[in-house]
């Protein structure tokens, strides 16, 4: 059977899902479907890739195959897929930013298309050499936008305006730890009932199930145990901790939805997102002298390039109050 049941842990929707939304079936061979759906249960099952992440990179491999089978004219078979030139590759990268994509989600699609290559390579000695020499597009990073402490404290407060009071606590409760413990807000939200009462310092997985432990400020906690105490809902041990209004586990539309409205309430901008929260817990840490591998370790972060964006957000912020202030500076 070409489509076999997916691995536990795998995505909900199977390739032929994918490839029906990505290009037409026809344009894709039953032999690379296959070895696509293989590479899936790869990623799923030895890589342990999260399902989001597994259902990103199958997408995007399944439009490469789309777009190939169109370009090319015809099937992508085991073959074709070896014979894939830096011509056509270049082609496929210029239709996508034909069709309005960034140069980071390009530059997405292109590492994902690499991984299936470099899977075929070494499971079943399908090679494309051109895919590793075509230069992937240059991102500009991004500086993060963290909300501002007096602002960080108003629009929690405000988000803890809702009409049920169990809900209004949730939220507040939520969005403290986002903000005091530089919490990701899958893992916040992926905090079980057994974890309370939080301790002092919390052990949390986060990407590519990497463990970390984070220390918990005493206003975390009794926002957590104020919670507790109002919730309605009686949850077993291994049940979320967050819960939504009939007792599934909380979902991270809706807590992002709870502080849109609180910032709107305040005028404050749309960078003012639960996410910012975190990267007002890593820039705090920064302006009071923090050292970057603590905050690298704190945050979860596999790289240490990747906290330092936040040094450049510091010198951004003494910069402008260089200008503010400075006689020089004002012109």
């Amino acid at each position: 059977m070409l489509f076999s049941p997916r691995p536990r842990g795998a995505p909900g929707r199977g390739i032929a899902h994918i490839c029906r939304r990505s290009c037409l079936m026809s344009e894709i061979s039953a032999g690379a479907v296959e070895l696509l759906e293989r590479w899936i249960v790869h990623l799923s099952s030895v890589r342990g890739r999260s399902p989001k992440t597994v259902e990103a990179y199958q997408r995007d491999v399944a439009g490469y195959l789309g777009f190939m089978g169109r370009h090319v004219g015809g099937p992508m078979g085991v073959a074709a897929l070896g014979r894939i030139g830096i011509t056509e590759i270049r082609a496929w990268m210029a239709a996508r930013r034909g069709d309005g994509i960034s140069a980071r989600s390009l530059a997405r699609e292109l590492s994902a298309v690499r991984g299936f290559y470099h899977w075929l390579d070494h499971a079943h000695g399908v090679s494309c050499p051109a895919i590793h020499a075509v230069r992937t597009p240059k991102v500009m990073p991004g500086l993060p936008r963290p909300v501002a402490a007096p602002d960080a404290r108003r629009v929690i407060e405000a988000s803890g305006h809702h009409e049920e009071p169990w809900i209004a606590a949730r939220d507040v409760a939520a969005l403290t730890l986002l903000w005091g413990a530089g919490l990701r807000i899958g893992e916040a939200l992926g905090l079980r009932q057994k974890d309370a009462p939080l301790p002092e310092v919390l052990r949390i997985t986060g990407k590519g199930g990497k463990e970390r432990e984070v220390p918990v400020l005493p206003a975390a906690r009794e926002a957590v145990e104020d919670y507790r105490a109002l919730c309605p809902w009686q949850m077993g041990p291994d049940e979320a901790l967050f819960l939504g209004a009939r007792g599934g586990p909380l979902s991270p539309r809706t807590l992002q939805k709870a502080m849109a409205s609180a910032r709107h309430a305040l005028g404050l901008p749309s960078s003012a997102t639960p996410h910012a929260l975190r990267h007002s817990f890593a820039t705090h840490l920064m302006q009071a002298g923090g050292d970057l591998r603590a905050i690298q370790q704190l945050l979860g972060h596999a790289s240490l390039s990747t906290t330092q964006v936040y040094t450049a957000v510091e010198q951004a912020h003494l910069l402008e109050v260089y200008e503010r202030a400075h006689p020089r500076g004002r012109g």
